[in-house]
């Protein structure tokens, strides 16, 4: 245990899990038929007359019965018959026969189940949702050296604020100035505190330990991490699987034939000489039986359960439905670089001045990490970059610009950009490799360690003025989640780049990926997503970069680890920090919360099937029939809550 465990707030936690129940009026509504219930049973078991029990258990019909009545009502007016309304015809019907203990059963269970069906829901959404109390109220923020107290909602873009030891971040910035631990758990699921110091990005609600941090706020309030989870989980709530779309498809022809079953149970009995009170109690106890209450909610709970749990770790997940595919990808494709790389490469060898001063002017308006390795290696020399007009980026093969009336382009070695056609490739005049490359010989540049190399371009000659190589290491967690992520899929994971073959190759050696895919524009790892999906697998894509959102739109599930604004737009799951190891970890839980729906169908379906076979075939106490299918509802509730909790996150 550490001393964040150890934290007094932990108590106190607990207490809005028993006030969060006692909030929901479907709780309240519940407690009062329930008690009620327990009144009005106690005087029909000591002897008292109907007129002391009878309005006692008028009340526990009307307290639970009222609400989900009105419901089919709205439904009916609608040309939908909805289960709520079956349950309270069948308890009218079994106090009609004299069956009003029975009845009465019925409705405190059905209420029950509601409230609890209420619960989980509220459960799920606070779990989650409460990410944002954590960013403090108040912030201090900087004005000309002085320091002034606002509330942190009123923070925007560009201000800059004041985090001492033990604040939590009042928004979501970049360091400015110091050095601190960051207790990034509640947003990341890191276990332990992240070093954070000058450059770095900081999220509100995390918490500096061991020094005081100058941030820049970055975004409003509004925008911040902490907001868009609560955002994409309350997105992911009004979505619906597509088992549980299927399930309503069927639900409401299903809901048609019990009645007309009921109905035909009810009537040719009469025919053949039975009793109306029998008659009557057999249909009540069908209806009952035979609606489809655990199967509806079969298949949601443990969804929505898995996507708040995702979210408290740092995994956003935008929908039910991905949370079903994640328990069905059986392939994987990675990009490398900010994916599997660190995602902060750097120049490598001894550039020409005029070529690295030209590029950074043309990549200073970019925000692909090649672009800010290249504008950092200029500032480091202390060259100026100058301003660029007529700027111009396209994914996945460079960017261009006008600097000092001079047309330069900027892209891969071989593919620069080039007015007209971007994908021709230049002309050289001699060979380029050996005579500009670098700005010196050929040994200047570290071959194991260059990744990429990028060509300058004059784009009015066509004349590769230089070529820069660059350089960027491997995440250090990233080989043990390749090999997790290989030990859960049917095809080895894929490594597909835009980068040189020979530079890709040496990467994939070392993550133990034979399978490599390179010098990829972004329309070509879309055909090798679609080659995947027509061999049948179901295939998720994770990226960092514009380039990569092609591919993650066409991924059944795209992952994108922070990146661009355009990626975590075409993404299906946003990756906040750096950990790899949690995807392993997210297949896990897709797969467990696929097998907890799927477990959930068929408890579901084996007791209806047992309860309708029993009351056919045989004569099934209504209270009887109440409890198993009630039982059921509520069992299958609680077992997809218990998603909120595990698979056990990589340590």
């Amino acid at each position: 245990m550490t001393a964040l465990d150890d934290r007094p707030a932990a108590p106190p936690a607990r207490a809005p899990r028993r006030s969060l129940l006692l909030r929901l009026p479907e709780a309240r509504w519940a407690g009062l038929a329930l008690a009620a219930f327990a009144v009005g049973g106690l005087l029909v078991l000591v002897g008292a007359p109907v007129r002391a029990w009878g309005p006692v258990l008028a009340v526990c019909y009307a307290a639970g019965g009222w609400e989900p009545a009105l419901e089919g009502l709205r439904a009916l007016r609608e040309r939908r018959l909805d289960v709520d309304l079956l349950m309270v015809v069948a308890a009218l019907g079994a106090a009609a026969i004299g069956q009003v203990v029975d009845g009465a059963l019925l409705i405190v269970i059905f209420a029950t189940s509601g409230a609890l069906e209420a619960w989980a829901t509220a459960r799920t959404e606070a779990s989650v949702g409460g990410l944002l109390d954590l960013a403090p109220a108040r912030a201090t923020r900087l004005v000309d050296g002085l320091e002034e107290e606002v509330r942190a909602e009123e923070l925007t873009v560009g201000d800059v604020v004041l985090v001492r030891p033990g604040d939590a971040v009042p928004a979501d910035g970049v360091v400015l100035d110091g050095a601190a631990e960051v207790d990034q758990s509640s947003i990341t699921g890191e276990p332990l505190p992240v070093p954070r110091s000058v450059g770095a990005e900081v999220y509100a609600g995390t918490v500096a330990a061991g020094g005081a941090l100058t941030v820049r706020v970055a975004r409003p309030a509004g925008e911040s991490v902490v907001a868009r989870i609560a955002e994409l989980v309350e997105e992911a709530a009004r979505t619906k699987a597509r088992t549980q779309l299927f399930i309503e498809k069927v639900e409401q022809r299903y809901s048609i034939g019990v009645v007309v079953a009921t109905l035909a149970i009810f009537t040719v009995p009469l025919v053949l000489g039975a009793t109306l009170d029998d008659a009557l109690l057999r249909a009540m106890t069908f209806m009952i039986v035979a609606s489809p209450c655990a199967l509806v909610l079969a298949t949601m709970p443990p969804l929505l359960a898995a996507v708040a749990n995702a979210g408290r770790r740092g995994l956003l997940v935008r929908s039910a439905q991905v949370m079903e595919r994640l328990g069905a990808v059986d392939a994987v494709v990675l990009d490398k670089t900010g994916t599997v790389t660190v995602g902060a490469p750097r120049v490598v060898g001894h550039p020409d001045d005029e070529v690295l001063a030209l590029a950074a002017a043309v990549e200073a308006r970019s925000e692909h990490p090649l672009g800010r390795a290249v504008v950092a290696a200029a500032r480091e020399r202390g060259l100026v970059v100058a301003e660029v007009a007529d700027f111009s980026a396209e994914p996945g093969v460079g960017v261009r610009g006008t600097v000092g009336g001079r047309r330069v382009g900027v892209g891969r070695a071989a593919t620069p950009p080039r007015e007209g056609n971007p994908h021709a490739t230049p002309r050289r005049e001699g060979n380029p490799r050996a005579t500009r490359a670098l700005g010196s010989s050929p040994r200047d540049t570290d071959p194991d360690s260059a990744t990429t190399l990028v060509d300058v371009t004059d784009l009015g000659t066509g004349r590769v003025l230089g070529t820069l190589a660059i350089a960027d290491g491997l995440r250090p967690d990233a080989a043990d989640a390749v090999a997790d992520l290989a030990a859960r899929t049917v095809v080895p994971p894929v490594l597909a780049t835009g980068d040189r073959a020979d530079a890709a190759r040496g990467m994939a050696d070392r993550l133990g990926i034979a399978d490599v895919r390179a010098d990829l524009l972004p329309e070509d790892k879309v055909h090798v997503v679609e080659g995947l999906r027509a061999d049948g697998h179901t295939v998720a894509v994770v990226g960092d970069g514009v380039n990569d959102a092609p591919a993650l739109a066409g991924a059944d599930v795209g992952m994108a680890m922070g990146g661009a604004e355009l990626t975590m737009r075409a993404a299906d799951v946003v990756v906040l920090g750096d950990d790899l190891r949690r995807l392993p970890w997210l297949l896990d839980l897709g797969r467990r919360a696929r097998r907890t729906v799927i477990a959930n169908l068929v408890v579901a379906g084996t007791i209806i099937v047992g309860l309708v076979t029993w009351d056919l075939v045989g004569h099934l106490p209504l209270a009887l029939g109440v409890a198993g299918h009630e039982g059921s509802t509520i069992l299958v509730a609680l077992n997809g809550l218990r998603l909120l909790r595990g698979p056990r996150r990589p340590s």
